[in-house]
Order: C-alpha cells, then sequence, then structure tokens
C-alpha cells in the first residue's frame, strides 16, 4: 500500500507584483511568478517549472538511492527537463488523438565508471520515482471555497 501521508503547502499572493506568489511549505518559503512578457516581475519560477524541478529532484534522489543500495559507482545525477504543448495528433505515443497535450521531455545524464547494464538499469529506475508516478497516474484535484 502506498505511503498515505499528506503535504501540505500554502500559496499566496504576497504583493509585490502582478503574480508573485510566496509558497511555504513547513520552514521553507519560495516564490513563483510570471515571466515580464506575460505581466509578471519575473521575480521567480513560474508554476510549470515547478512541476520540472519536483519531477527533476525527485528522478535524481530516487537513482541516487537506487545506486546507492545497490552500490552501484555512479558518480553525479544530472536531469535536465523541458515541458511544452503539443498537438495530440503529432503524438504517436499517447492515448489522445485531438486537441493538445502536455509533453515532458526529461534528459538523465548519469556520471560514473558505469556498464551500459547499470546505465539502463537507472534509466529505468527514474521511471519508478513517486512523482513520475503521480504525473503518470489518475489524479483527482479536489477544489473547495475555505
Amino acid at each position: 500500500m502506498e505511503d498515505a501521508k499528506s503535504t501540505t503547502v500554502t500559496v499566496e499572493e504576497n504583493g509585490d507584483g502582478k503574480f508573485v506568489q510566496t509558497m511555504t511549505s513547513g520552514i521553507h518559503q519560495l516564490l513563483a511568478d510570471e515571466p515580464e512578457d506575460v505581466g509578471g516581475s519575473d521575480l521567480g519560477p513560474g508554476p510549470y517549472e515547478y512541476v520540472l524541478m519536483g519531477l527533476g529532484a525527485c528522478t535524481s534522489m530516487t537513482i541516487r538511492m537506487y545506486a546507492d543500495h545497490k552500490n552501484i559507482p555512479l558518480a553525479r545525477v544530472r536531469v535536465i527537463l523541458s515541458h511544452q504543448k503539443i498537438h495530440a495528433q503529432d503524438c504517436a505515443d499517447c492515448e489522445s488523438s485531438n486537441g493538445k497535450i502536455d509533453e515532458i521531455v526529461r534528459e538523465v545524464i548519469l556520471e560514473g565508471d558505469l556498464t551500459e547494464e547499470q546505465r539502463q538499469r537507472l534509466l529505468e529506475i527514474a521511471n519508478r520515482c513517486p512523482v513520475h508516478r503521480t504525473l503518470t497516474s489518475e489524479i483527482k484535484v479536489r477544489t473547495r471555497l475555505a
């Protein structure tokens, strides 16, 4: 059974700009904003950038945990991610065939004296990170007034 632990964050306008948000998780505080070309002040990453950063961090951490557990000589992990909207008809392996879909491209760079078999195994492990599983599973966002 999956961990039922709940994560709670607070996001609120902070008044420093039209879209600037203060995001709080426990003792941690971050800023989010929109770029200037869409009316923001560019004081922080945008929402999609945070989604990509979460996926990238989880991917790297999951690979690191597995490599350490299996004594794989992984020196360093780097994950480069991008997001774009693409036409569903241009996607050969997508369920949707019309409209636009979100495409995330994740490039995993593994440094160290690794065999090809170890490299391929670590790439498989990347798809097992919890954030990847969340993004590729059925998600329900329940919105209510407080």
